[in-house]
C-alpha cells in the first residue's frame, strides 16, 4: 500500500480506494463533538484534530484530543466517543478501525 500523506488508500478487487485525511478528520471530529459531555477538541486546525491520522496495515488509527464538560467522568464519555468515532468511520469509509485513541487535555465549565 504506497503511502501518501493527504490520503488513505486502500485496495480493492475493483480498484484503489482513496480517502482524503480531511475527510477522516471531519467524521471523527463531528461525531466526537456529538457525544454529550465533550466540550469541544483541543485544535483549532482541522488537520490537527487528529493527532495521528495513519494507516496501520488495512486499518485507521486515529488519536482525537478533547476537552471534557465539567460534571461528567472521564471515562464514561472517552469510551462514548470511542465508540462512536469507531462506528462512524467504519460505517462512512468502508475501512477497518484498528484504534480511537481519546486524550482528554482540559475542562470546560459551560
Amino acid at each position: 500500500m504506497p503511502e501518501n500523506k493527504d490520503y488513505l488508500t486502500h485496495e480493492e478487487t475493483l480498484g484503489t480506494i482513496q480517502i482524503s485525511e480531511d475527510v477522516v478528520a471531519s467524521i471523527a471530529t463531528s461525531t466526537a463533538l456529538e457525544v454529550e459531555g465533550v466540550g469541544g477538541l483541543l485544535s483549532t486546525n482541522m488537520s490537527d484534530y487528529l493527532g495521528g491520522k495513519e494507516m496501520e496495515g488495512d486499518a485507521i488509527v486515529v488519536n482525537l484530543f478533547i476537552m471534557l464538560r465539567y460534571g461528567f467522568a472521564v471515562a464514561e464519555v472517552a469510551e462514548k466517543v470511542q465508540t462512536a468515532v469507531f462506528s462512524a468511520l467504519e460505517g462512512m469509509t468502508g475501512f477497518a478501525v484498528k484504534a480511537v485513541n481519546v486524550h482528554v487535555g482540559g475542562i470546560t465549565f459551560d
